[in-house]
């Protein structure tokens, strides 16, 4: 029993202890980890364009919820519903195995180092550099979650028909500025959306049974041939004029009423954010500055609970602490 105890709490402690990130975290321990990362990346790219895109999404859709910790990954369990049937995820994100192929080949070549939470923040950067977009250097050194929960998912991620003044408030609870959330929004440089998305938008926005106004005539014909009344609602659309390469067009879309998703125009018809929609539409330098700061910075939200490195992303490793308790009593 003693003994049991011992190994228990040295778990604890293991698990509990929170390194501060840092760049090289992995520069000793799996020096190839973040060159793996990109090769499989890119040749995930290669097979098929858009699943970087999509695993690029992986990285807000996990720190927003409880930090970067990958809890976004677990599949669900008989006593755990997961993130990933979540509103805003099911039927959205995608691409999963394409980390599960990067963690592969992560534990062949350095078994139970590298965590999945730090995969999706190197997989995230890569999927903006291999599409044309900047490089930037990565802070290391997260655990991963030992559970996942749906109900904090829908509680927190936004919809499509988000406006900008909830984006606003929602992104400064996480203390990213308007600017942040402006040039974060532009990971939709990249990718497609479903027409399930803007259904409202094309044929009841806010309830007038009628078309946003604020869609480009030709721009909106466009989208209603692509998402008829009664048509699949599965089919997608691309998020920009540029959906394989990252760049400034999705801002410089916006100014021509052209945004695919309501959350995305509205960047451009609210106040607040208007004009760094206009500076980014300009300028693809300050973009891509403001893009990879607004990266860091959300890669920076942690959630300070205990962790671990999976050997599987969608499962965990140990048994919840809870009934590590009841075991050993």
């Amino acid at each position: 029993m003693a003994s049991a105890l011992f190994s228990f709490l040295l778990l604890f402690q293991t698990i509990a202890t929170a390194t501060p990130l840092r760049p090289g975290f992995y520069s000793e321990t799996c020096p190839q980890a973040e060159l793996i990362v990109r090769d499989v990346m890119y040749k995930a790219m290669i097979r098929e364009p858009r699943s970087v895109a999509s695993v690029m999404r992986f990285q807000f859709h996990d720190c927003f919820v409880n930090g970067c910790d990958a809890s976004l990954l677990l599949d669900d369990t008989p006593t755990m519903l997961g993130e990933k049937l979540s509103l805003s995820n099911i039927d959205s994100l995608r691409s999963y195995q394409v980390v599960d192929e990067v963690k592969e080949a992560l534990e062949k070549a350095c078994p139970g180092t590298v965590s999945c939470a730090d995969i999706i923040i190197m997989a995230s950067r890569d999927a903006v550099a291999l599409s044309g977009g900047p490089n930037w250097e990565v802070k290391l050194g997260r655990k991963d979650s030992l559970t996942a929960s749906q109900a904090d998912s829908d509680n927190i991620m936004p919809s499509p028909r988000a406006n900008a003044s909830y984006l606003i408030e929602l992104f400064d609870k996480f203390n990213l500025s308007v600017k942040d959330l402006v040039a974060l929004s532009g990971s939709h440089s990249i990718g497609q959306g479903r027409c399930f998305s803007i259904m409202f938008r094309l044929y009841n926005q806010s309830g007038t049974g009628k078309p946003d106004p604020t869609l480009e005539p030709k721009f909106r014909e466009k989208l209603d041939k692509l998402c008829p009344l009664g048509g699949d609602e599965n089919v997608t659309g691309d998020l920009d004029a540029t959906p394989q390469l990252f760049d400034n067009q999705y801002f410089k879309d916006m100014v021509a009423g052209r945004g695919f998703l309501n959350s995305d125009q509205t960047l451009f018809t609210f106040p607040q954010t208007r004009e760094y929609v206009r500076l980014f539409s300009r300028d693809q330098s300050e973009f891509f500055k403001a893009f990879v700061e607004g990266m860091i910075k959300m890669g920076d939200l942690q959630s300070g609970r205990p962790g671990e490195v999976r050997n599987n992303c969608r499962v965990v490793n140990h048994r919840p602490i809870n009934i590590l308790l009841e075991s050993l009593a």
